[in-house]
């Protein structure tokens, strides 16, 4: 798709918060364009003032997140070619998060259900103690390598059906967190942490209807790691081996 004078995308984006419109904007289609390509593009030449969010530019921080034709995405690594049909895009902030203005959203609440989950690590060593051994083979430390690389970027949360009628749900991020340190043999409460994960509005509220591993930019399984959990909460912690 190279540039050329009848080659061009028809942009609508949400302006506004809560109370808002979409508005359309014409741009240029580019050969490997990504949608944050576009984006920027209708904010430095069309609309100054739009607001939106993005660091990185390559897939790391998870900082440009938005909901693009009807699906949330990192729009740095969303090529336009794949996704705008018919020559249009459709983009708006995530979804299930409040509205700050245009493309940007308020991820307090996604981060405070974050740390309600139990999610700050609490180690039990000092640092005059010589580092704990852990496996890295062992049942639990794989458990817990297999759901690390979360970079809370929100995409899972916003494509949460139950976050979306149930605001006191942690979600998929959290919980995800939640498995990781019941699994982490460094991480001194895992039973307090359980106990917060199978807490009301915790993994029991989870419908496992899949969309946050569905959407996972990173290959993730938060549904996966719910499913521990709550087996976890009737049959105990996973046990630690410490190794030989």
């Amino acid at each position: 798709m190279t540039e050329g004078p009848g080659n061009a995308l028809n942009v609508r984006i949400w302006r506004g918060k809560a109370e808002g419109r979409f508005e359309t904007y014409r741009v240029p289609a580019r050969d490997n364009q990504t949608v944050l390509d576009v984006v920027t593009e209708v904010q430095r030449r069309q609309a100054p003032d739009l607001a939106y969010r993005f660091a990185c530019r390559v897939g790391v921080c998870g900082s440009c997140a938005m909901t693009v034709n009807g699906r949330p995405r990192w729009t740095c690594r969303t090529h336009v070619r794949r996704v705008a049909l018919e020559g249009t895009l459709t983009v708006e902030p995530l979804r299930n998060l409040p509205r700050i203005k245009d493309l940007a959203c308020d991820m307090a609440p996604f981060f405070d259900k974050w740390q309600r989950a139990g999610g700050r690590f609490s180690g039990t060593a000092s640092r005059r103690e010589p580092p704990q051994r852990v496996d890295p083979q062992s049942p639990p430390r794989l458990a817990a390598s297999a759901a690390i690389e979360c970079i809370n970027c929100a995409v899972c949360h916003a494509a949460c059906d139950v976050v979306a009628w149930n605001s006191d749900y942690l979600g998929p991020a959290a919980l995800n967190r939640a498995w990781t340190l019941v699994n982490d043999a460094r991480h001194g409460p895992r039973s307090d942490t359980l106990d917060r994960a199978f807490a009301e509005g915790g993994c029991t509220s989870c419908h496992s209807q899949g969309n946050c591993t569905r959407h996972c930019p990173v290959g993730l399984s938060p549904s996966e790691s719910i499913a521990a959990l709550k087996r976890s909460a009737f049959f105990g912690l996973p046990k630690l081996e410490a190794p030989e």
